[in-house]
Order: C-alpha cells, then sequence, then structure tokens
C-alpha cells in the first residue's frame, strides 16, 4: 500500500532551512492500522502531506498502492487523492455554510462519471457508517467537536478509498469524544480492511494501533508492534 524510499524534505533556505523528512524508509501493508507519533516538530505532518500528495518531496520516491507519484502530472495527483486516498484533518476544514451532507458530498462532486444519485448514495451511506444519518442538513455550526470530526471522517470515507490519512483526529475533542472516534476508525478498519495512518499524541490511538512509528527530528526512531 504505502512505500516510502529515502524520504526528504526540507523548507527555507540558507541558515533558516528546516529539514522535516530526513531519509525516511517505511513500507505499509495493506489493511494495517498505523500510529505515527512523536514530538511536534518531527516531521509527522509533512510526511502525511507527502503521502497525500498534497506536497512534492525534495528527495526519495513515495509508492502508494502501487503508483510512483514522481511521476504523475498534477491531474492524476489530484484524481489519486479523489479515488485512492481519504484525509481527516485536525481542524476538521468543513465549509461552514453547507451542511453534513453537503461538505461530505463536496469531494465527490470532482469524480468523473458519478452521477447525482450515486453520489446522494454514498453521501447517506457515509453518514451512516458516523451515526449521523439523522443530522444530515445540519451545518457545523449547529454541531459538537465530535460530530464536526465525524462528517470529516464520512468525507474521507465516501469515495472508499483504500487509504485514509489522519493528521491528529483527536487533538480538538475531550477524552470521551475522542474515544468514540478512535473506536469508529478501529471499527472501520477492521470491518472495511481500509489501511489507517494517522499522526497523533493521543495515547488512546497508539495503544490501539496496530504498529507505532515514531519519529524524532524527521528520522524514524522505530517502527515495532504497538505495546
Amino acid at each position: 500500500m504505502i512505500q516510502l524510499e529515502s524520504l526528504t524534505k526540507a523548507f527555507g533556505s540558507g541558515a533558516a532551512r528546516v529539514v522535516a523528512l530526513d531519509r525516511v524508509c517505511l513500507r505499509v501493508e495493506p489493511g494495517e492500522f498505523v500510529a505515527v507519533a512523536g514530538p511536534s516538530g518531527s516531521g509527522k505532518t509533512t510526511l502525511l502531506h507527502l503521502l497525500g500528495a498534497l506536497d512534492e518531496p525534495d528527495g526519495g520516491r513515495v509508492v502508494i498502492d502501487g503508483q510512483d507519484l514522481a511521476g504523475l502530472g498534477e491531474t492524476e495527483r489530484a484524481e489519486l487523492r479523489l479515488t485512492r486516498i481519504g484525509f481527516v484533518f485536525q481542524q476538521f476544514n468543513l465549509v461552514p455554510v453547507l451542511g453534513a451532507a453537503e461538505n461530505v458530498e463536496l469531494p465527490l462532486l470532482f469524480r468523473a462519471g458519478l452521477g447525482a444519485h450515486d453520489r446522494r448514495r454514498q453521501v447517506s451511506a457515509a453518514l451512516e457508517r458516523v451515526g449521523l444519518a439523522d443530522k444530515a442538513h445540519r451545518r457545523p455550526s449547529e454541531l459538537s467537536g465530535g460530530e464536526q470530526q465525524r462528517v470529516a471522517i464520512a468525507r474521507a470515507l465516501a469515495g472508499r478509498p483504500a487509504l485514509v490519512l489522519a493528521d491528529e483526529p483527536t487533538a480538538n475533542l475531550d477524552h470521551e469524544t475522542g474515544a468514540a472516534v478512535v473506536e469508529l476508525m478501529h471499527e472501520l478498519n477492521r470491518n472495511d480492511g481500509m489501511t489507517f495512518l494517522y499522526a497523533t499524541h493521543d495515547q488512546e490511538l497508539i495503544r490501539m494501533a496496530g504498529r507505532v512509528v515514531r519519529m524524532r527530528d524527521g528520522r524514524i526512531d522505530g517502527a515495532g508492534a504497538a505495546s
């Protein structure tokens, strides 16, 4: 599913140059539930952005589902994001003037060959999976933080991706709500076989991982089994 080879990424230049990723190598098999743990500034978010084809590395290779991202043009990278990768952001990134269903549908509007009937069906199924079928028309301001994050997860799932990337998915939630989101992600992994790779400080989310990849100063410290 994921293969990284000597992945390198830096920001700035001269004395202000910061190496975010330093020759990172990693392999993730289909169906894994992997946590990327480490302190702020360790490179977790940069890693996810490169995996999600949201940015390009300075060196090394990113291979997702057999496709080398370096060989893809921008249109092909956008198609990969739309069809194979779901992304859950820390800040939810919901459009405030749209209802829950409209937010979930938004990325599907860019899917070629997907008609309105199929979009509605996939949106309904995604909201049902996250327990929000009865709040499809509510705007983000009318939802709790946990419900907004579940809408964000539904948006990531609606396109039926093989890989879900999540950046600190419980960081803005209280403990109880965060635990419910964690269980939802774990259930989707168990029942649907979706591959999850997520950056987190949440010890509960780390404990539930099938494998923990620990990062520090842009490098991987270890990638063993979760304790």
